[in-house]
């Protein structure tokens, strides 16, 4: 049988129901009896309707999609392919007269001519037409008893907070009072942290808390459920918790007694009438639990403010509304004047704190230039003979210093100047290379010295002010060069700060453009249209070596260069490409500063890059940059750039105007220090004042979030206290990769032996792969921070040599790394094809989703 066929006899009785109900509806409001025919007369097209309605409703909703196909299919329709609501509509067009009901004639043949059960449908519809009434009635008048029991609880509380707050009052202040006598105090972790033990600390002492809100932050030792986005959890209990449900138990037995006592006798007379019963305080806690609750949380969030002295001297007074009241009155009248006292102190204590703040930091920042200076601004593109100009000025002065944001620049630097046969020391923070009679020295920026004076100062990258941790660097070699003349080498989006800075000085601007033009290529690059002259970029080391080894296998020659490999291993590569002993450059961007090299084209091969916090698109600044190291003069006309995708959004990056430089980096000073010093010894408390410090407009604070996270190792601690602040802080500043755990390790002893007058531990120095050869080269490198710092020069040497040692090997193990290098499963550490997009082979990918199947399955 059909489902149609099914359902065709329950939509007459369905029918027959709706045509009773009518006759129901149309008897009920009826005074006297009317007759059939007036009925009939009134509803017969309405009755006749009643059966298509439910027929075609019916019959629509139940019929499966796949019987209704056939059926129309039957009828002579097609129905493959067809859409669902054009099925629908067809079917009910065809079953509409699809063996009819005749509701009319089933009414005629029930009522027509029968008297007896027409009166009987009347008395029926009529009695429940009246019961119906009766009822509403009922429900009006307990809605309006509700209503005046709603009114009268709200006005008991209203008119009785106080009250009911001295009840709580008392009972909390027991309660407390127990707690101090018989309860443990714990070690306050996480309450989510359940794998962690408690820790035990003894009895509780009143004088560990002011206010009770402090109290009630600490752990009872007791486990409780909580839910969470109808999940449940488990975590440690807290005395807010515990002490919030015992007001809410306190309160329900409490208060309605209370509302009892105080209830209108009238009012409970109409309760009595209305619902037949004598009202009880069971009746109020039932209809008003949910107002209980509230009140009892109110009163709850009033005892965080209390002073827990004052609870615990009440806990011993029997409790009387009166005498309790006049004690509550004083307690508040104490409290304000406790609390007044409080924040005349606080606003005292932020007085005075701005005023040191002041007079520590206020000072410090405000541009003041050496005396009878002349500034030379060299301004302009990524390779446009820039520093060169500015070098030749301080090759032909009697002495000059060159400042550099990188020690390889600064260590390519020291190589030009003594090659012209210009002598020239080289000073970092880690190494020192001191050529007899020079009177030129090429550094970092961070090794400047004010006192020091030379003919000729050249600061580089003078753009790199804005950096947030390094900028200052830059701004104090600019403010306090001590110098016949100082040439800034800065970007075009520079100039502006630059200017604004040098206000009232002697300012020669040279402003250079790039003699080779920039191409933009607009075909999508792939590997394999790498050419000769090539430098192809990417963002992590991983990527460099991955790319080096499928350029290597598919027959060029291929120099790297990323930011963790050692600057003397960067400059063999570098001499590499420029001898064209190898062919292609892959880098990161660290080939964008001040890297001159005879590039032919600078390739993107990526577009984003991960900038320590998220991974995000490249700046117009990055790309110009990057690019501008393509084209080199003399060698080729036109330098070329080319991106693996999103060609035309990073051409418009490469060619729309950067946003000027608008703000400067600053930093602590020793002069900030030293003011420091007049007031404060401790070094937390300077980086508090430097977190509060609001820096002067058109400047941003260094963050100092490496040293304050070095600073969390050793605070408090023996080691903090046997250094001097300037000493302690030196040694937090000293220029390491403080994200590798084996360096801060390193780090830190070192301090402790230095603290405990021992011998400076050794670096740890690994050999097992390229990895370990580099974090090897720079433990050496923190190695030597510390001896520079405290003087060992001859101890610095053997640790120079060694480290070019370590550099030698990572040139050769670069080699082997590329020509061994196979791109693997991170799950089985299968080898995947070169051009496998994912990190995991096809049949970890198939087994991983055969396992979230069963999963599902389980779970269905």
């Amino acid at each position: 049988m059909s489902k149609l066929e099914m359902i065709h006899p329950a939509a007459i009785q369905q029918t027959k129901q709706k045509i009773v109900q009518d006759i129901d509806r149309f008897l009920e409001e009826q005074e006297n009896v009317p007759s059939y025919q007036d009925y009939i007369d009134e509803r017969k097209v309405y009755v006749e309707q009643i059966w298509r309605n439910v027929w075609l409703n019916k019959a629509s909703n139940d019929v499966p999609k796949k019987e209704k196909k056939a059926f129309l299919k039957e009828k002579g329709y097609v129905t493959e392919g067809v859409d669902k609501k054009i099925i629908n509509k067809l079917f009910r067009d065809e079953i509409r007269d699809y063996k009819p009901f005749d509701a009319v004639g089933w009414v005629e043949k029930r009522y027509s001519g029968n008297e007896a059960d027409w009166q009987t449908q009347y008395r029926r519809a009529r009695k429940g037409y009246f019961k119906r009434q009766e009822e509403a009635k009922q429900a009006e008048e307990r809605i309006a008893l509700h209503l005046k029991l709603q009114e009268y609880f709200n006005g008991y509380v209203n008119k009785n907070f106080s009250l009911l707050y001295l009840y709580v009052r008392h009972f909390v202040s027991r309660q407390i009072k127990a707690d101090f006598q018989d309860k443990t105090r714990y070690e306050y972790i996480d309450p989510n942290r359940l794998e962690d033990r408690l820790l035990e600390l003894g009895n509780f002492n009143r004088n560990d808390y002011s206010l009770v809100a402090e109290f009630f932050e600490e752990l009872t030792g007791g486990v409780q459920t909580t839910f969470d986005w109808g999940k449940r959890h488990f975590e440690y209990e807290t005395y807010y918790d515990f002490y919030e449900r015992k007001v809410i138990e306190y309160t329900f037995g409490t208060m309605p007694d209370l509302l009892m006592e105080g209830i209108p006798g009238d009012l409970n007379d109409i309760y009595q009438d209305t619902a037949g019963e004598h009202l009880t305080k069971q009746h109020f806690s039932d209809a008003f639990d949910q107002n209980i609750i509230d009140v009892s949380i109110e009163l709850f969030q009033e005892l965080q403010d209390e002073y827990l002295d004052d609870l615990l001297s009440l806990a011993n007074i029997p409790f009387d509304p009166a005498v309790h009241k006049e004690i509550f009155e004083k307690d508040v009248a104490d409290r304000e004047r406790r609390k007044a006292e409080e924040q005349a102190e606080f606003e005292r204590k932020m007085a005075e704190e701005a005023r040191i703040i002041e007079d520590i930091f206020g000072r410090a920042y405000t541009p003041s230039l050496g005396m009878n200076v002349r500034y030379v601004l060299h301004i302009g593109e990524t390779n446009t003979g820039k520093t060169y100009h500015a070098l030749q000025k301080m090759k032909e002065a009697a002495s000059g210093l060159y400042l550099a944001p990188l020690r390889l620049l600064a260590l390519e630097v020291y190589d030009r100047l003594n090659g012209d046969n210009v002598p020239c020391t080289l000073k970092t923070g880690e190494e020192e290379k001191i050529v007899t009679g020079a009177k030129h020295i090429s550094s970092t920026v961070e090794m400047f010295h004010e006192k020091d004076f030379y003919e000729v100062v050249v600061i580089d990258e003078a753009q790199m002010i804005a950096d947030k941790d390094r900028g200052f660097s830059w701004y104090k070699a600019i403010m306090k060069a001590n110098a016949r003349e100082v040439h800034i080498i800065g970007s075009r989006n520079s100039k502006m700060m630059l200017m604004d800075l040098l206000e009232g000085a002697e300012i020669e601007l040279k402003e250079y453009s790039r003699d080779i033009p920039l191409e933009v290529e607009h075909r999508e690059f792939s590997l394999k249209y790498t050419k000769k002259g090539d430098a192809l970029i990417c963002f992590s080391r991983k990527q460099v070596l991955e790319t080096a080894s499928k350029l290597k296998r598919s027959g060029h020659t291929v120099s790297m260069i990323y930011g963790s490999m050692p600057p003397e291993t960067r400059k063999r590569q570098i001499e590499l490409f420029n001898q064209g002993q190898t062919t292609v450059v892959v880098a990161t961007d660290a080939i964008g500063m001040g890297l001159n090299l005879p590039i032919r084209r600078i390739v993107f091969l990526e577009t984003e890059k991960f900038d320590g916090t998220r991974r995000r698109r490249l700046t117009s600044q990055e790309v110009k940059q990057i690019a501008g190291r393509a084209g080199r003069k003399g060698i080729y006309d036109i330098g070329k750039v080319a991106f693996a995708k999103d060609i035309k959004i990073m051409s418009r990056l490469l060619e729309q105007q950067d946003e000027p430089i608008q703000t400067f980096a600053i930093a602590p000073t020793s002069a900030v220090f030293e003011r420091f010093q007049r007031h404060y010894r401790h070094l937390g408390t300077f980086f508090e004042l430097w977190e509060k410090f609001l820096p002067p407009k058109g400047t941003k604070k260094a963050s100092l979030s490496e040293e304050m996270e070095l600073y969390e190792l050793i605070r408090d601690s023996d080691i903090e206290a046997r250094f001097s602040m300037m000493d302690l802080y030196g040694f937090l500043h000293l220029p390491f990769s403080s994200k590798e755990p084996a360096l801060i390790r390193q780090w830190l002893e070192t301090i402790m032996a230095i603290a405990d007058g021992r011998e400076l531990p050794e670096p740890v120095i690994k050999r097992k792969n390229l990895e370990d050869f580099e974090l090897s080269y720079k433990a050496i490198g923190l190695h030597l921070l510390f001896l520079y710092r405290l003087g060992k020069k001859t101890e610095a040497i053997y640790w120079e040599r060694a480290r070019e040692e370590i550099s030698l090997e990572v040139h050769h193990h670069l080699r082997d790394e590329v020509e061994n290098y196979r791109k693997k499963c991170k799950r089985c550490g299968k080898p995947l094809p070169d051009r496998s997009e994912f990190p995991i082979c096809d049949s970890c990918y198939q087994a991983k989703y055969r396992k979230g199947n069963r999963r599902h399955e389980r779970w269905a």
